[in-house]
């Protein structure tokens, strides 16, 4: 269930773009359509948000596309697409702004693993912050980074008794897959906003998987 806030906080169109290509790979055209008519936002239909840093495409409109899949895909299905589609957000997000965050692949490649990924946090929680109205913040205790969200999209006016963050979550999964060359990491949403904590804290295991 989703409320409604006030203030009109946003991400840049094409961040929003990304989004929604990013579920179309994931959903197929006509499940991303669903989506779009169930929640009441049939103009994105075959129109997603242009390629410009115009922020245009609402934490509001966000949330409610999350919900929207919880609601015709049930709850964990909803969760594991949005998982998924986190995921292929990170390939579209690379494509458009990895030379504006100017990220050397090459070069971080010759750093030690545990260097890499606290770099590439702090290039990735940058670039949100810069681009967008999402506030990300960083903390490091043993064993762990902590990302911290604390004005969350994914999640914008909604009330839970558990995280609903995935999108998020599945963001940073393929970001640490990409920026350590193929290894798999633990990373778990611990707090939500949703759930009314103060931040949506995405605890991040820096001892990989695999």
């Amino acid at each position: 269930m989703a409320d409604v806030r006030s203030s009109v906080s946003s991400y840049p169109n094409i961040m929003g773009r990304i989004i929604l290509t990013a579920m179309e790979e994931i959903l197929g055209n006509s499940g991303i359509n669903q989506i779009l008519n169930h929640t009441q936002m049939s103009r994105f239909i075959g129109n997603f948000p242009p390629k410009n840093l115009d922020r245009g495409f609402s934490f509001e409109e966000l949330s409610q596309i999350q919900v929207g899949m919880e609601e015709i895909f049930g709850t964990y299905g909803g969760h594991g697409l949005a998982l998924r589609s986190g995921r292929a957000c990170f390939k579209y997000g690379l494509k458009e702004f990895g030379d504006l965050l100017q990220v050397d692949k090459v070069g971080l490649s010759l750093l030690p693993l545990s260097k890499r990924l606290h770099i590439g946090a702090k290039i990735f929680s940058e670039a949100f912050n810069h681009f967008s109205d999402q506030r990300v913040s960083l903390e490091e205790i043993p064993g762990h980074i902590l990302w911290k969200i604390e004005h969350c999209p994914v999640c914008w006016g909604r009330r839970s008794n558990h995280p609903v963050c995935h999108l998020a979550v599945g963001i940073l999964q393929e970001s640490l897959f990409w920026i350590s060359g193929g290894k798999f990491f633990d990373v778990k949403e611990v707090e939500c906003i949703a759930q009314g904590n103060l931040t949506c804290t995405i605890a991040i295991n820096t001892e990989p998987l695999i």
